[in-house]
């Protein structure tokens, strides 16, 4: 059987983005928000008593929402470790198998998860959930960027941002039609649908190249030179791959034998610069309130905007589907403008949208004030996507050096 299905040049090319990288950030998007819609269900209710919210008053309603804050961000916190794990396991097993890894432990989790009965069970799901996950969203952009050519790589990297609305919007919309059965299958089937996206990944991953440039800085020469004669459609022996591998260990050359303990040393190469900056922009994409909207949107919409739970639901949805038709925006124009054009501009945008949508939802009683909040809240997706959502995962990958990629992406991301 010929190397990689048979495929060659932009066929290859689109298969990593559509085998692989489109069912991983739709995994992306449906795993920050499954959780979110979930928690009025009467029978996640029946079942998870200790995180109701909704029928409990004073100190009860207190507690419980601490508890259910606590079992949802459990998904983060594991996702944060098992990022920080590609420090160490990264650049051992290569790309594919790290993110074959990572996809199979996903797999697990939401195995765990859609069949849990207790609250214990529930919250180790959602932590094997995000260790698994962490570990894919720490690696896959750096393979799909390391499989790219320069000229493009802006534009297919943030194609993630569309995936990951994609994932966000079907997730929304298969609970809002569930929430009209009845009995247990209203959460476990959304639960159980992660590892759905996660086996696609687990089968296409391992048929598809390598990194060109983790093989040439593992030594396989003839392995990387097939590779990226493959990606770039022309024979094995021309001087246009010979070119790209010279390239690759002349950059790997520059940077020296890495040494985890050297990215937080400054030196010629301003590691420890790089590394603030690529977790900078991961950290500000977090506190720009996208985790409060993607874990909560039908909460908000319900709770603290006075909308029934059939219309937070199918606003949850038509915002996250609003946001995925805003993505191609980024995509179209981050090799245009630039990264940092398009992240000034979306925090800007991102900025003043929270500040209002704060305003408007104090005032609850006030229908004007409430229609203003739920416009603004579109308003922030459609800033969101087109400079923070893919282009953080980008940026974090193009300003590390080869031989310190992985650690400093896994620590971004984590």
């Amino acid at each position: 059987m010929a190397p990689f299905f048979g495929l060659r040049g932009r066929a290859l090319n689109a298969a990593l983005i559509w085998a692989v990288i489109m069912p991983a950030y739709i995994l992306f998007g449906f795993n920050n928000g499954v959780a979110g819609g979930l928690l009025d269900l009467d029978s996640w209710i029946a079942t998870f008593p200790r995180i109701n919210t909704l029928t409990t008053t004073g100190e009860t309603k207190s507690s419980n929402s601490r508890v259910q804050g606590t079992v949802v961000a459990m998904y983060t916190l594991g996702s944060f470790f098992g990022a920080l794990q590609c420090i160490w396991l990264g650049d051992r097993l290569g790309r594919r198998r790290t993110i074959f890894l990572g996809a199979l432990i996903n797999a697990i989790g939401a195995i765990i998860q859609s069949s849990s009965y207790s609250l214990v069970q529930l919250i180790v799901g959602r932590l094997v959930t995000g260790l698994g996950f962490g570990a894919l969203s720490a690696t896959a952009p750096n393979w799909q960027s390391e499989c790219s050519k320069a000229e493009h790589r802006g534009s297919v990297v943030l194609l993630e941002s569309l995936f990951i609305s994609a994932g966000l919007a079907i997730g929304a919309w298969i609970e809002f039609g569930l929430s009209n059965a009845t009995g247990v299958v209203t959460w476990r089937f959304p639960l159980a649908l992660s590892a759905f996206w996660a086996l696609c990944v687990m089968a296409s991953i391992l048929f598809l190249p390598e990194s060109p440039r983790w093989l040439v800085k593992k030594g396989r020469l003839d392995e990387a030179r097939l590779v990226l004669s493959a990606l770039d459609d022309v024979a094995i022996d021309s001087e246009e791959v010979e070119s790209d591998v010279l390239e690759i260990q002349e950059s790997i050359r520059i940077a020296g034998d890495a040494r985890f303990r050297d990215i937080f040393r400054n030196g010629e190469q301003r590691l420890f610069h790089r590394v603030c900056l690529a977790a900078s922009g991961q950290v500000f994409q977090q506190f720009s309130g996208i985790n409060a909207l993607a874990f909560y949107i039908s909460t908000i919409f319900q709770q603290y905007l006075g909308l029934s739970g059939r219309d937070a639901r199918i606003l949850g949805a038509a915002v996250f589907t609003w946001q995925t038709v805003c993505s191609p925006i980024g995509v179209l124009t981050v090799d245009r403008f630039g990264r940092r054009k398009l992240m000034c501009f979306s925090a800007i945008g991102m900025g003043c949208c929270m500040a209002i949508i704060a305003g408007a939802s104090s005032q609850t009683n006030n229908k004007a004030a409430v229609a203003v909040a739920g416009a603004f809240i579109f308003m922030f997706s459609l800033f969101f996507p087109t400079g923070f959502l893919g282009l953080t995962f980008l940026y974090a990958s193009e300003i590390s050096p080869l031989s310190f990629r992985v650690p400093m992406t896994a620590i971004s991301t984590g």
